[in-house]
Order: structure tokens, then sequence, then C-alpha cells
């Protein structure tokens, strides 16, 4: 009876950790996972349902399935000197978490008040409004400022080509507007400690996804004023701080001293990568870091200027940075070696 009753859980966590994803075909997905009936499955959804754990809606051949939220709040602040993070964080946010897991606390408290002081230190705007949802497997927390827009304010401030230039900047970290105060590392961190991360201000729209390490940037048709960022998280993960930071530190600095750098963010539409500029402008503040690694995913080709730049002119004016590269296609590899090979042939020279 005992092993019965831990199957039955075992497939309701199942529909559960995978309704998101498969909101209209979750029923055939367990069915197979577990070698049972369609009805079946639709008695453990009836038992969540009741539980008030997954909404269902629609007819039986269009019927969806979605997590049900648990607890919904929302509350605006108006941005002043006196507003600060770790004292919202604490009277406000802490008391939505419930009984998680330690670390995915200390993750949430990380990635809440870093973005919430940017809010107020940032973004020149009157309110900053946050929005937490919780269901039975997730949690995501919205946070949504009335001020100039994160993009903008970076292009103007640092004298950029545009918002997507920006953009460019924040995936490699350690871009800050007001060194003074800020070390830049907030973005770039939080992104990589959330399952899902996202920012959408003007008509730039910035994503990065725990499952993938490329970080995205898509144009959008709609001009939205302030900045929002949406960030999202399971209730049980075994991510900490100390591991996600680990991932970009030394052990002999302990310091924020590498960073991968998706480079299909330099590309404008379906341009090719052919110029110096394009590589200048990809390369443009990496001496901040000892170890940079290039992701060439989705790139198809590259030109002999660009690799020249990057692979032969750069590294022997910067041999103290450990330039590496990723997810390259034959093509690309190709044109990367051919630069190596004609960096090394001229060091042999002298």
């Amino acid at each position: 009876m005992v092993s019965v009753r831990k199957r039955g859980e075992k497939i309701r966590q199942f529909i559960l950790e995978n309704v998101e994803n498969h909101p209209k075909d979750v029923v055939r997905i367990t069915s197979k996972k577990f070698n049972i009936s369609r009805q079946a499955v639709n008695k453990h959804i009836q038992t969540l349902s009741k539980q008030r754990a997954i909404k269902v809606e629609g007819a039986t051949k269009s019927r969806q399935y979605s997590l049900f939220p648990t607890k919904i709040e929302e509350k605006i602040y108006f941005l002043s000197p006196d507003l600060e993070e770790d004292v919202v964080w604490r009277n406000d946010i802490l008391p939505l978490m419930g009984e998680f897991p330690d670390n995915v606390v200390d993750i949430w408290s990380y990635c809440f008040t870093e973005m919430f002081n940017n809010a107020i230190d940032h973004s020149s705007g009157k309110t900053v409004m946050v929005v937490v949802t919780k269901t039975a497997v997730t949690t995501q927390i919205y946070i949504f400022d009335d001020g100039e827009g994160i993009f903008k304010k970076i292009q103007r401030e640092l004298n950029l080509l545009d918002e997507s230039h920006a953009v460019l900047e924040l995936s490699k970290g350690k871009l800050t507007t007001d060194p003074s105060r800020h070390t830049g590392e907030g973005i770039f961190f939080s992104s990589r400690m959330v399952d899902d991360y996202e920012i959408l201000s003007g008509k730039t729209y910035f994503s990065h996804h725990h499952s993938n390490d490329v970080d995205w940037i898509l144009e959008r048709q709609k001009f939205q004023t302030g900045t929002s960022v949406f960030m999202k998280m399971k209730n049980h993960t075994s991510r900490t701080l100390k591991k996600v930071f680990d991932q970009f530190t030394s052990e002999e600095t302990y310091g924020f001293n590498k960073t991968i750098i998706p480079v299909r963010l330099v590309q404008y539409g379906d341009e090719l990568l052919v110029s110096r500029s394009q590589a200048k402008r990809l390369l443009s503040r990496i001496d901040r870091f000892k170890t940079v690694i290039l992701d060439f995913d989705g790139i198809k080709e590259i030109g002999q200027a660009f690799a020249d730049e990057i692979f032969r002119v750069f590294s022997s004016k910067n041999k103290e940075i450990q330039l590496l590269h990723m997810n390259a296609n034959k093509d690309v590899e190709q044109m990367i070696v051919r630069a190596l090979l004609v960096g090394y042939i001229s060091d042999s020279e002298f």
C-alpha cells in the first residue's frame, strides 16, 4: 500500500513539474512516462485540481492545464532616497517565500535586492511595482519601474551605438554607469541564478534561461516605457549562490574574472560578422577579465578580418587574457584556426 502511495505521489510530482511546458499534452506524456492509462492520469489531475495545485480549463478536446497560483501579491513603492531594498525584502517579500530551502531563499534575496536597488539608484523614475506569484512548483517575481529605461540609460551614459549594444555589454558583466557605488555584477549574476530571467525596456528584450548558456536579444515592435525585470525559479533546486559565483571566479583571487560572451549579440539582424569594427565591439571591456569564452552558438560563418582582429591582433596585445571559444561549427572553426596559425607564425618570426 505504501509503495502504491509513493508511486502516486511520484506521478503527481511529475505532472506538476511538466505541466507548464506541456499544457495541452501533459496527460499523454505522463501516461507514456509511467506506462499507465490516460484515465489513470486524469484521476491524478483531479486530485491536484481539488488541492488547487493545477487549474483545468476548456472542453475535452481543447482542454489545457496550468499550475494554480497559490499566492499573488502586488505592491507599489514610491522611489525616494529613503527607500531601502533590504527593508522591502525583509518586511514584504521574504514572508511570501514560505518554507523554502535556505539556498532558494538566499538566491531570491540576492536577486531581488540587486534588481530592486537598480530601480532605486538608476531608473530616475517615480514608482516601482513588485508582483510575486507562487505556484506549487515555481515562484516568479516581476519588478517594473517607470523610469528612463535601463538600455536607454546605459546607451546614453556610456555613449554606445544603440540599445542593442547596451545589451551586449550587459551580457559581459562588470557594467555600471555608477562605478563609485556599483560593481556592475548584479544583473549578470542574477540572470545566472534563477531559471528564467528577462528584461524588457523600450523596444529591446533580453533574456537568459538557466538551461541554455546563450543570452537572447530581440527587437519588439511595441515600445515599452520604463524597465520590466522578470525572474522565475523552481521552489526546490540544488543551485546555490556559491555554485553560481564559483563558475565565474578563480581560486587565486576569488574575484569575478571569467565571462562567457554570446557572439550572436554583436549581430544586427542577419548581417554577417566580417568586419574589424564588429570584432572590436565584441571585445570592448573584456580586458577586465582573466578568462573570456566566446560562444559561437548560432553563428554560421565569420569573415577573415573579424577572426583576425580577435584571435591574432587582440590576442597578441593581451597575452595575459585567456581567450577561449565554444560551439563553433566547422566553417567558423576553420577561420579561427587560420587566424591563430597566422598569429603563431608571426610570433615565431621575432
